[in-house]
Parts: structure tokens; C-alpha cells; sequence
């Protein structure tokens, strides 16, 4: 696990450095916060029609040929952000982001649900986050010393050395994990069509809309912090210590990821993610009326702690599912993915659009109160257990 845990750290990095000059680089050509926004954004959009695609032409999710496919983007994406300079050329590099994300996601999912046991779901998740939260601490880091007063190529070059560690890292572990035998045997190939995908998202989608809805929320404020926290830091005088302030939100997850695992043991995921939810988004609701950069950066570290552990925690509920009915695994993985590309097309729009209208720190608040509304009604809706019964016609 920790192998696996070591490729994410180094594809975090070279994922989170991409992120960081994506919004600046943008910026740069004369875009306004909402067009940034909107050209984010389709990166996520792109990768929600490829969820459903996936799931329709990829009937068995295996990580080592998900990974490969994704490592295969990834060398080719910082060169088409490089060279971009219109709309259209944007919107190209931005859709073959979505795509090499879509793969991570499924790859992580597969690596945990069949190669950890049930009861360390949650903990492997942990450790996963603590990994990529780790990367996402020292990516923007390395990106506020780097660059100067504009994007040049010495953070494309970091970007791509980054990448090649994790691509050696990952044949290291493909070659590992071929003498193991995995916990969760690969399901047999069946016959899918589209109106079969269409009736398991649905079946699967009401049983699990809650945690889907969280899930969505939770990506939405990591993508409004990716957009406009760079851009934030440009303005607030943070200098070439910008870095630090998206440091603070990716940091807590070092910490709680650690022990989240012993939070869902006691208080049972659905307590844990609704709860962690509530506290997060109360303290970012307060993000406007805050403004010593000390002050800014210590309220974001402990909301997105609270956030950290909701994270953690909902990946090891849908990886629970999936242990519980391998079948539709992919099904599952699509779904939760989906709700993650939906919360990065919402996140960029709505915190561009509102922070051209008010500011940056009021989109920030508004995220946060809607995020105590949500997590206050899903915490009285939702049962105590949830449960997911698939017939096999369902599949057929």
C-alpha cells in the first residue's frame, strides 16, 4: 500500500503543479475570473461524459491498464497547456486534463477495493489522502518560488521530472503486485448497452445520493480553492509566499488522514461525513470576514481539516460498496466520479462568476453556507444504513 501511496505522491505533485499554473497561465492571456473559470471547468465536464463512457467500454476496471492510459496523457498534457494561447486551444488541454483525471480515480478505487481488506477501507483511503495531500502542500509551494511575475518553463520542466518518478514508481509496482493475489477477484466480462448502464446509474445513484451529493460538495470547494486561490494570493500580498496559502488547505489532510480510521470505527461513516462536512463549511463561511493573511490562512487550515476527514471517510463508504457488490464496481466508481467532475464544473463557474460580481473571500463564504445547508439536511434524511441490492438481471 505504501508503493501505491508513493506513485500518488509524485503524480500529486506533478497534477498539483498543473493545477497551480493552469488559472495563471490563464489569466495571463487576458481572461477574465469567470471565462477562468469557465475554461477550468470544462476539464470536468469532459470527464463526466467520459465517466459514462468508461463504464460502457471499459467492463473491468484494472488499475495497472487504467494507470498506464493515464500516464500516457500526462506526458502530453503539460506541452498542450504550454503552447495554448486561445479559447480553443484552452479548452483542448483542459478536456485531456479531465480525461487523465477520470483514469486516476478509477485506478485509486480498483487499488483499494480489491487489494485491501474491508475493514481497512477507510484507513487505506487515509493514506492515500495523506499522500496526495502531501503533493498538493509542496506543489504550490514549488510553484511560489518558481515563477516570478509570469508562467515560464521551468514549472512544465519540474512538472514532467515529477511524473517520470511516479511512472518508475508505478512499474515497481506493477511488477509487485503481479505475484499477489488480489482480495477481490476481477469480476467476468458482461454484456453492457446503454439503457442497462442507464438503469444501474439510477438504481445505484438513489441508494447512494447522500454520500454522492457530499462527494460533490467536497470537490466543488477543492475546485473553487485550486481556481481562485492562486489568484486570491496574486491580490492579497501574500507575494512569492502565495504558495502557503493553498498549502493550508491541502496540509490538514496530512494530519487527520492518519486517523480517520479510528473516527469512522467509532462514530460510523455517516456521523463522520455529515458531521465533518457541517463544522468545515461553517468555518469557511467566515472566510469574508477575515482579512490578516495569518488569520485567513489558520480559519482555511482548520475547515478543510474538517474536510479532510469527510474525504477520507466517504471514499472507504463507496469502497465498502464495492466489496459488497464487485459486479458493479465500475458502476459505483463512475458514479462517484461523476460527482467529483460535477463539483469542478460547478466550483470554477460559480466562484468565477461571483468573485467577478463581489470578490474572491464573499465566493468563498457563500460556498461555505450553502455547504452548512447541505450537510444539515442530509444528516436528518439520510438512514443509519444503506444497503445495495443488485439482481442479476440488473446487469444483463
Amino acid at each position: 500500500m505504501f508503493l501505491f501511496a508513493f506513485v500518488v505522491l509524485f503524480w500529486t505533485l506533478f497534477d498539483s503543479l498543473m493545477s497551480y499554473i493552469a488559472p495563471l497561465l490563464i489569466s495571463e492571456h487576458g481572461f477574465s475570473n469567470t471565462a477562468v473559470g469557465l475554461i477550468l471547468a470544462s476539464s470536468s465536464f469532459v470527464g463526466a461524459l467520459f465517466d459514462f463512457l468508461a463504464c460502457r467500454f471499459l467492463p473491468n476496471t484494472n488499475f495497472r491498464r487504467v494507470f498506464l492510459f493515464m500516464f500516457v496523457i500526462c506526458f502530453a498534457y503539460p506541452l498542450l497547456l504550454w503552447k495554448a494561447g486561445g479559447l480553443f486551444s484552452f479548452l483542448f488541454a483542459m478536456a485531456i486534463w479531465g480525461v487523465y483525471f477520470d483514469f486516476y480515480g478509477f485506478g485509486v478505487f480498483d487499488f483499494v477495493g480489491r487489494y485491501t481488506a474491508k475493514k481497512d477501507h477507510a484507513t487505506s483511503f487515509g493514506l492515500v489522502q495523506i499522500f496526495r495531500s502531501i503533493g498538493g502542500v509542496l506543489a504550490p509551494l514549488i510553484a511560489g518560488f518558481i515563477i516570478a511575475d509570469a508562467v515560464g518553463w521551468k514549472p512544465f520542466v519540474v512538472a514532467w521530472v515529477f511524473l517520470f518518478v511516479a511512472f518508475v514508481l508505478f512499474l515497481r509496482l506493477s511488477t509487485f503486485v503481479r505475484k499477489q493475489d488480489a482480495l477481490v477477484p476481477a469480476e467476468g466480462k458482461r454484456a453492457k448497452n446503454f439503457f442497462t448502464e442507464l438503469h444501474l446509474w439510477e438504481k445505484l445513484g438513489k441508494k447512494l445520493l447522500p454520500f454522492l451529493f457530499v462527494t460533490f460538495f467536497l470537490f466543488l470547494v477543492e475546485a473553487l480553492f485550486w481556481t481562485l486561490g492562486p489568484l486570491y494570493a496574486e491580490t492579497s500580498g501574500f507575494g512569492q509566499l502565495g504558495g502557503f496559502f493553498l498549502a493550508a488547505f491541502t496540509l490538514p489532510s496530512i494530519l487527520v488522514g492518519w486517523f480517520v480510521g479510528s473516527f469512522v470505527k467509532r462514530f460510523g461513516n455517516r456521523n463522520v461525513v455529515f458531521g465533518s462536512l457541517l463544522f468545515g463549511s461553517l468555518l469557511l463561511s467566515l472566510f469574508a470576514f477575515i482579512e490578516t493573511p495569518l488569520f485567513v490562512m489558520a480559519l482555511v487550515f482548520v475547515a478543510s481539516s474538517f474536510f479532510g476527514i469527510a474525504l477520507s471517510s466517504i471514499g472507504g463508504v463507496y469502497a465498502d460498496y464495492i466489496s459488497g457488490v464487485p459486479i458493479v464496481e465500475g458502476e459505483i466508481e463512475a458514479l462517484e466520479d461523476f460527482s467529483f467532475n460535477l463539483g469542478y464544473v460547478v466550483g470554477p463557474l460559480f466562484g468565477g462568476l461571483l468573485s467577478d460580481i463581489v470578490s474572491i473571500p464573499f465566493a468563498f463564504s457563500a460556498v461555505g453556507a450553502l455547504g452548512v445547508i447541505l450537510a444539515s439536511i442530509l444528516f436528518f434524511i439520510t438512514p443509519r444504513k444503506v444497503y445495495l441490492r443488485v439482481r442479476a438481471k440488473d446487469v444483463e
